[in-house]
């Protein structure tokens, strides 16, 4: 005999960052398990410091953190904790990252220009990552940035399936807010049978980051609106496309989104937006000054922990969305 055999189990080990606990709670709820308790702080000069209060040598661990604000804390939170995984002898290391920072840094555009997103996944492997797991990436090259295996999940099933319920389908039109979503958008066609219109920026050359014209392609009068995009930051490009949508006569808008990162002066612009309904996931946390009746949050929670389960158990992670 040349070697030892083992009669061991499979051990799984669900790890949270700071960043959105609600969410790994949710996440470890669906599993059935418990977050492993965790020792984090930051130093008085903004270092950070991790230590887990249980083994996990031989198992395999799955860390799960949302890039949201302050964005590079959490991310350099979530390096540290694979690192400290990687040291702890963990026999395999999932890193889940619901919303992925940097994202949409995923080319250059004009030169001496960074490809942030690449150097995120770069970091994570270096880090000890051995698989990523995130929700709708703003593109999907970014999966070939990372030098492993990439779960990528989607929340158009959850979302599409909420629209479903509140909308007559037979008025329903899905619309791109712009020629980079309609992709997306024509996912959600097939999967709700409605048409689809497409709203078209055209810039002034003469004036930086000002729209002058928004056109819209396609039939929206006297139409229920669906605005499908992955992120909704600042708001303005989704609220000019919905005001070009009611100036075309649309009967009513409502607008869906996978990450509300929500930041600046989204809050003032949704407010006072003629839209009836912004839907999200919780893939971010909401922003307190964001809890307005038009404001839906679905969890996305029962997505993660299904992929995680078929991650664990050798399964297939494709199949959760072979309807599409």
């Amino acid at each position: 005999m040349t070697g030892i055999k083992t009669t061991g189990e499979k051990k799984m080990m669900f790890f949270s960052g700071r960043a959105h606990p609600e969410l790994a709670e949710e996440v470890a709820q669906q599993l059935g398990v418990g977050v492993v308790p965790t020792k984090a702080f930051d130093f008085a000069n903004g270092e950070i410091y991790v230590r887990y209060q249980e083994s996990a040598r031989g198992a395999d661990c799955f860390v799960i953190q949302s890039h949201t604000a302050p964005i590079n804390q959490w991310i350099m939170e979530q390096l540290i904790m694979i690192d400290a995984l990687k040291r702890a002898s963990a026999r395999s290391i999932t890193v889940i990252v619901p919303f992925y920072g940097y994202a949409r840094q995923d080319k250059k555009h004009r030169g001496r220009e960074p490809i942030s997103a690449r150097l995120i996944a770069d970091l994570m492997k270096t880090a000890g990552a051995d698989r990523l797991l995130t929700v709708d990436l703003h593109t999907d090259q970014i999966q070939g940035f990372f030098d492993g295996p990439v779960d990528h999940l989607f929340a158009l099933p959850l979302l599409a399936d909420y629209v479903a319920q509140k909308v007559d389908r037979n008025k329903l039109t899905v619309v791109s807010p712009d020629a980079g979503r309609v992709r997306v958008a024509d996912r959600w066609c097939d999967r709700l049978g409605a048409p689809l219109a497409i709203v078209h920026k055209r810039r002034d050359k003469d004036v930086a980051n000002q729209v002058t014209v928004h056109e819209v392609v396609g039939e929206v009068k006297g139409r229920v609106c669906v605005l499908v995009d992955d992120m909704i930051d600042t708001g303005g490009t989704i609220c000019a496309a919905a005001d070009a949508l009611f100036a075309h006569g649309a009967e009513d808008v409502i607008v869906t989104a996978t990450h509300g990162v929500l930041s600046g002066p989204a809050a003032d612009r949704l407010k006072n937006s003629k839209v009836s309904e912004f839907v999200f996931t919780n893939t971010l946390p909401t922003p307190g000054e964001l809890e307005l009746d038009k404001i839906t949050v679905l969890s996305i929670a029962p997505t993660i922990a299904s992929a995680v389960r078929e991650v664990f158990e050798d399964g297939s992670v494709t199949s959760l969305f072979d309807e599409q």
